[in-house]
């Protein structure tokens, strides 16, 4: 930890991890620029660039008083702009090993400030944001001791910096249980915001806006263990575990960047290539798959254990219970389960009890994801209609039933017009059918039709599922 000799009471610990992203520097600009009191800003960028991203971009843009601080780990840029302070931990981008590494690394530059906020290095703001969000936590210390604010942010376009998708303030919603384990979310409008007086209560966290008490990063740091799915569902059942309640913005912080067509992911570096070239240890979905595996260890995910895992200083809290997560947000990991108040959007409620197992259980809905995905040549093989030549690239709709264990019908899908043709790609149709079941019944298999424009069937594949 750095430790400040003095911390103001309105003093921000901001945190970003940026990789190779040319949106880092108009990112710090619009966040020091809308900031009611820049100076109180303290800026730690994991700067994780090529040889071409170099300390010149930030000094054209008006970033000074430049000088280097060695550690024993790292080169530490230090810079300003408009009285903030900026840290910039100099990483080489074949250096890094993932997103949360790179979180956590900034963490360790924690300095005792009183507020903290995570993000990632593509925002735009509101004006006052700081105040804004000062505000938005103090309201909150009535019912909470430990608040944070967390929201998936509307989107803006960097190739329209005017463009905003919403100015309305959103919450974290489920979306669904990943193939891997991992509880996925969606972001939707707060409702009847305006009549909102201060935060409402959330289930879920997100790490592209975080605002909290300084020592949430000290006390939930991120595990350097994990890649990247599986950051958020993990933090947010350990902000939890910790003592700290999970909340929405109900006013509009500032916007996110979505698309990331015009970034250069570690995944797109960190390849089979870059490691027979002897340039990484790894290539980034070894790393992702050792991530997927401890973070089902960590929330049971299907009842798994690794007895050889040790979370440490990254594992839950013992302020609450994983049961007591559970219980509040709706959510029984062990099963893939999830409560209809949870696919209704009923907001949680603080202190929900869980009941004795076999009321619990009855309560949970499955959360299923099957992946469809045949080769044109099985489709071929399997013809219904003589004489078709080519039978996926002929259809134009495509009907698949998901089947239990005992031939029950679990659930029945079509796909047609732009959706068949986003699944159609080099000779594959590739998809995902997300679903919900009883919680006994678990997919076993599915059984595929291609059909033509008058509805005929041209093929039929049937494919186990694997457990």
């Amino acid at each position: 930890m750095t430790q400040l000799s003095v911390t103001p009471p309105h003093s921000i610990f901001v945190q970003i991890a940026s990789y190779r992203d040319p949106q880092l520097i108009p990112t710090l600009l619009d966040l020091i620029q809308k900031a009611r009191k820049p100076d109180l800003l303290r800026i730690i960028v994991c700067w994780q660039h090529a040889h071409d991203e170099t300390m010149i971009q930030f000094w054209q843009h008006g970033f000074g008083n430049w000088r280097t601080e060695q550690t024993d780990s790292w080169t530490i840029q230090h810079l300003s702009h408009r009285e903030a302070k900026i840290e910039l931990i100099d990483v080489p981008h074949m250096m890094t090993q993932g997103a949360c590494w790179a979180r956590n690394l900034v963490q360790q530059r924690y300095g005792g400030e009183r507020y903290t906020l995570q993000l990632d290095s593509h925002h735009r703001f509101v004006d006052a944001w700081d105040t804004l969000a000062i505000e938005m936590q103090e309201s909150l210390r009535d019912a909470s001791p430990k608040p944070v604010l967390t929201a998936y942010l509307p989107m803006y376009d960097p190739e329209n910096d005017d463009a905003r998708s919403s100015n309305e303030p959103s919450i974290l919603a489920y979306a669904r249980f990943s193939r891997e384990g991992v509880v996925l979310f969606r972001s939707k409008t707060l409702s009847d915001w305006r009549t909102h007086i201060r935060p409402v209560r959330s289930r879920f966290f997100s790490a592209h806006f975080a605002f909290a008490d300084g020592h949430f990063a000290q006390a939930v740091q991120h595990d350097p263990d994990y890649f990247f799915h599986g950051e958020e569902i993990s933090l947010a059942v350990r902000a939890f575990t910790h003592g700290y309640d999970l909340y929405s913005p109900h006013r509009l912080i500032g916007w996110h960047e979505y698309l990331r067509s015009y970034r250069v992911k570690m995944w797109n570096d960190h390849n089979h290539e870059a490691k027979e070239r002897g340039e990484i240890d790894e290539p980034w979905h070894e790393r992702n798959e050792r991530s997927l595996q401890r973070n089902r260890a960590l929330l049971g995910i299907d009842g798994e254990t690794l007895a050889d895992v040790e979370f440490g200083k990254y594992g839950l809290g013992a302020e609450r219970t994983l049961a007591d997560y559970e219980a509040y947000a709706g959510i029984g990991f062990k099963w893939r389960g999830v409560q209809q108040s949870v696919l209704n959007d009923v907001p949680p409620v603080a202190g929900t009890q869980r009941p004795d197992e076999a009321t619990w259980k009855a309560s949970l809905l499955r959360a299923n994801d099957v992946r469809v995905c045949v080769h044109q040549n099985g489709f071929d093989r399997h013809l219904v209609t003589p004489g078709v030549e080519h039978a996926l690239r002929a259809a134009t709709s495509v009907t698949v039933v998901i089947y239990g264990n005992d031939e029950t019908v679990l659930r029945r899908e079509t796909v047609d017009g732009s959706g068949l043709s986003r699944y159609r790609k080099n000779g594959w149709l590739d998809f995902h059918v997300t679903f919900e079941s009883e919680l006994g019944q678990l997919p076993a298999c599915y059984v595929v039709e291609l059909f033509d424009d008058a509805g005929k069937v041209l093929s039929r594949v049937r494919c186990a599922i694997d457990a």
